[in-house]
């Protein structure tokens, strides 16, 4: 049960914050200059200043701590108290968001500017380049990215036993605890944890060489010699 809630908490966590981080990302990149109205920047300002402060405050303390203020000052302040499973995803969620908002940032901006320029000059509009062009583009150069950040989740959902989420960690405390074999529960732990991060890995890794397409194909044709073939080399795998 630990495994699968480990599983589930790190899993929900990073396909929510990797949202929350693809949002934030294309806000973060909207374009301003002199033909934007003057209350358009002003908005714009305002949001991105807030999404700054989310980003550098999450990026900043340890998810450890975030958990015990979410958790505890939910109760305290707003008399909300959240089962502890709940409260984990949310927790996972808002930190993996801050670090995901940055990578996405550094994917969209790392397209080349002329293909803006490209789409612009034949009438798309920026939400259209984005879905078109950018994104596509930007979201397969920040898979490994997105792949760590799901395997550094794995491992950190041991923080959440802080508030009680029945996590691996949480139910291996307590076996040791109860049979005071510590060494041999938490090298069992240790195990599981390198199983689940492995696997996770092998998979992630796959679906990222399936993207990138294969590593040698054939162009056929040409404007000028209809008969020319062209091989194309990809790099080694």
């Amino acid at each position: 049960m630990g495994a699968r809630n480990t599983l589930i908490i790190s899993l929900s966590g990073t396909i929510i914050g990797f949202l929350i981080g693809i949002l934030i990302g294309i806000i973060r990149t909207i374009p301003i200059d002199h033909n934007t109205s003057m209350p358009a920047k002003i908005v714009y300002q305002i949001v991105n200043f807030f999404l700054l402060c989310y980003i550098e405050v999450f990026r900043g303390t340890p998810m450890i701590v975030q958990a015990m203020v979410v958790f505890y000052g939910a109760a305290m302040l707003y008399n909300v108290h959240l089962s502890p499973i709940p409260a984990g995803i949310f927790i996972v969620s808002i930190n993996t968001g801050a670090y995901m908002a940055e990578i996405v940032r550094g994917g969209i901006l790392s397209v080349d500017k002329g293909q803006f320029e490209a789409a612009h000059s034949i009438g798309m509009t920026h939400a259209q380049t984005m879905a078109s062009i950018v994104l596509p583009q930007a979201l397969r150069s920040i898979l490994p990215a997105t792949s760590n950040e799901f395997v550094i989740n794995i491992k950190d959902t041991s923080v959440l036993s802080v508030i009680s989420v029945t996590e691996l960690f949480f139910l291996s405390k307590s076996v040791a605890g109860i049979n005071y074999r510590y060494f041999e529960v938490f090298l069992i732990t240790c195990i599981i944890y390198f199983i689940m991060t492995f696997t996770v890995t092998r998979i992630l890794r796959y679906l990222e060489v399936r993207l990138e397409g294969p590593s040698v194909f054939t162009i056929h044709g040409s404007q000028t010699v209809p008969e020319a073939e062209f091989r194309i080399v990809g790099r080694d795998r």
